[in-house]
């Protein structure tokens, strides 16, 4: 059935617009070699890249300042090129077709940066009701949902909501990003999230501010571990 869509449909790469990708459904090899890859050196908690060599265990200045709920968190690469791209229109142009590719991406970036690590439940950062009725949807469910069966894990949008309305962080200082997630988020009291290893997916991380607060509700619900994973650090 897929390769008489593709001969009736031929699928283009999102980057390119060549036809028929061959890296993954909407990529193709050209344009992936050109993704910029979060790599070390990093902060071993947060995930952020630091100039320089680091030759050494590293922990940021604001993380050894605060030391984040969550137990660790990193990105599969950087927000830009076809990544940039892919993520730009699947949470704004309801493209579901790229969730597929954003979750192998997420896949490759568990199995180098959390070997031999594994997860109870896999939880999306989630929206506001009244954002997600605005939009139709939560682009961070649908990549835990495809990451989650990469890994055979059970994916759970509703043991974490957010309860109040915030505004985006897109223009905001970091104060600002931390204000105003604070106590936006409550995990549910259920017996599946007590002593639960949780894997916790997001689209993009820039400051950490949104996935701190979401671990920080976690934990309150009984969450044992808490990591993060995010398709691109912004």
């Amino acid at each position: 059935m897929e390769l008489l869509l593709d001969m009736l449909y031929p699928r283009r790469c999102i980057g390119c617009g060549e036809s028929s990708p061959e890296m993954f459904r909407y990529v193709c090899w050209d344009c992936w070699s050109d993704v910029s890859p979060v790599e070390p050196p990093f902060c071993d908690l947060c995930g952020d890249p630091v100039a320089g060599a680091v030759d050494h265990d590293f922990i940021c200045y604001a993380c050894s300042a605060e030391k984040p709920a969550f137990d660790g968190a990193r990105s599969a690469s950087r927000y830009s090129g076809v990544v940039g791209e892919a993520l730009r229109m699947l949470k704004y142009d309801k493209a579901f077709w790229l969730a597929p590719d954003v979750a192998e991406w997420l896949y490759t970036c568990l199995k180098a940066e959390y070997p031999g690590r594994s997860f109870d439940l896999v939880v999306p950062v989630p929206l506001h009701h009244s954002r997600r009725r605005g939009r139709g949807y939560n682009q961070s469910a649908l990549l835990a949902h495809e990451l989650a069966r990469r890994i055979g894990c059970l994916s759970a949008p509703g043991l974490l909501r957010r309860i109040r309305p915030t505004a985006t962080q897109t223009n905001l200082t970091a104060p600002q990003r931390l204000s105003n997630v604070k106590n936006a988020f409550q995990s549910r009291r259920e017996k599946r999230l007590a002593g639960r290893r949780v894997l916790l997916v997001d689209d993009v991380m820039t400051t950490g501010a949104t996935v701190n607060a979401c671990a920080k509700a976690l934990k309150k619900g009984g969450a044992a571990t808490v990591h993060v994973i995010t398709a691109a650090r912004g």
